[in-house]
């Protein structure tokens, strides 16, 4: 390119400065040297040799290494690399029918994952929710948290540790609130979760140091319940995934290419539905989209396009950008509280803190799984308000499923469609953090 390059196959004799450039953003290599009038021939027959290999019937050989650039074409491009998004690619891999039957390329825009939802997330998990399929997502994930060897293991490297704590979460209930409290353990408890209630007496003999000040019912999750650590789950997904295949790329996606297909249904109304083509960004092209990209969808500029209402108001969202600890609202706001109801925290002092993303749904604080009705190669797996963690191994399996066999299988998540927007019927989620 320029005086004596080369691009393509167009060479130039005349000189030794040789640019090689690849399709797309990728970087770009220079070889350059003085030659000596009796190497001269030599490199000529050389270069010819390169030029023949690529010409029609000549056998391809690359004039540069590019293994480490991400690939023209995937089958499945997942936006997003923490723990959803790697939960995708590796269920995606293990229920292919063939070895390598499907190229999944994730996309990260923060390689080093310091502002990703999933390393500053505390870490907990529950199955102390309202409804079904929450609490059999939690359930299954529990195992594969409990079992992550098993699923998880590379040859040769050792195994992950997750320093899982178990340790139940405790829940308290007004008056008010009790009726409700009662009907959720019901529920979790036909899910097979061992959730027990207690009275405010039975409260203050297990937990002595809580003022029971106003409670009238409590629920405290037996077995199963507890914290892990972020980190080493998602190390070890993305151990595991690359050892399977999956290719990586650090890039941004931007925007995507697609086509309109306009049809009519049955009633007479107009449709029109989307299949995306080319995701754009780090250069690629894909057939199938998976966008697992959390509290990231918003910033992205993609929710006006595929995710409406999934986030919180302008006046409601705080900036993004600013991961600093509001540390006047956490002492003007809920350290009063907390002292209150465990007297202890008056002695105490904050010592370190820090702050995450919370990915909202305002609609009804439950994830958005499976297809977009519109986008037809579209998939989502996001908007988990505060779960998003924990429910990671079974929301993967479930999005794979739907890509590969069009349906859920193991747990139906259909009330977590996109289509509940159209529809307006809430999949309303009672117990949040």
């Amino acid at each position: 390119e320029g005086s004596g390059g080369c691009r393509g196959s167009g060479v130039s004799p005349v000189s030794s400065h040789v640019t090689f450039r690849t399709r797309g953003p990728g970087p770009r290599w220079e070889d350059s040297g003085s030659l000596g009038a009796g190497d001269w021939d030599g490199k000529v027959s050389e270069i010819k040799k390169k030029i023949q290999s690529i010409l029609p019937g000549g056998a391809w050989s690359p004039l540069c290494d590019t293994s480490h650039l991400p690939p023209e074409h995937s089958d499945v491009v997942i936006v997003g690399g923490g723990v959803v998004g790697l939960s995708v690619a590796y269920w995606l891999k293990r229920l292919e029918k063939q070895r390598g039957a499907i190229r999944v390329l994730v996309v990260e825009r923060d390689h080093t994952y310091s502002q990703a939802s999933t390393v500053l997330s505390v870490g907990g998990i529950r199955q102390q929710f309202s409804l079904p399929e929450n609490i059999q997502l939690s359930l299954f994930s529990v195992e594969f948290l409990r079992n992550i060897n098993e699923y998880l293991a590379v040859v040769d490297d050792p195994p992950l540790d997750l320093q899982f704590n178990p340790s139940g979460y405790l829940f308290l209930a007004s008056e008010e609130g009790a009726t409700i409290m009662e009907n959720n353990v019901k529920v979790q408890r036909q899910e097979g979760a061992k959730v027990c209630l207690m009275s405010p007496e039975q409260l203050r003999k297990k937990f002595p140091w809580i003022n029971t000040e106003g409670v009238a019912l409590a629920s405290y999750g037996l077995e199963n319940e507890g914290w892990f650590d972020p980190w080493c789950l998602l190390q070890g997904l993305r151990r595991k995934v690359q050892s399977m295949g999956v290719l990586f790329c650090h890039g941004e996606v931007t925007r995507f290419v697609s086509s309109s297909n306009h049809m009519e249904t049955a009633s007479g109304e107009k449709v029109t539905l989307k299949r995306i083509h080319e995701v754009h960004g780090p250069g690629l092209e894909a057939p199938l989209v998976a966008d697992p990209s959390g509290a990231y969808f918003r910033r992205e500029g993609l929710g006006n396009n595929y995710l409406g209402g999934c986030s919180p108001s302008e006046e409601e969202e705080p900036d993004p950008e600013n991961l600093e600890v509001d540390h006047d609202f956490f002492q003007e706001k809920v350290w009063p509280h907390l002292a209150r109801r465990v007297p202890a925290f008056e002695a105490l002092k904050v010592r370190r803190a820090w702050a995450g993303y919370y990915d909202y749904n305002t609609f009804d604080q439950n994830g958005v799984v499976g297809p977009h009705p519109l986008v037809v190669n579209m998939y989502f797996a996001t908007g988990f308000s505060g779960h998003g963690l924990q429910q990671a191994p079974a929301v993967g399996r479930a999005v794979a499923e739907v890509m590969l066999e069009g349906r859920f299988q193991t747990i139906n998540l259909s009330p977590f469609l996109f289509s509940r927007f159209y529809l307006g019927e809430k999949a309303q989620e009672r117990c949040i953090i």
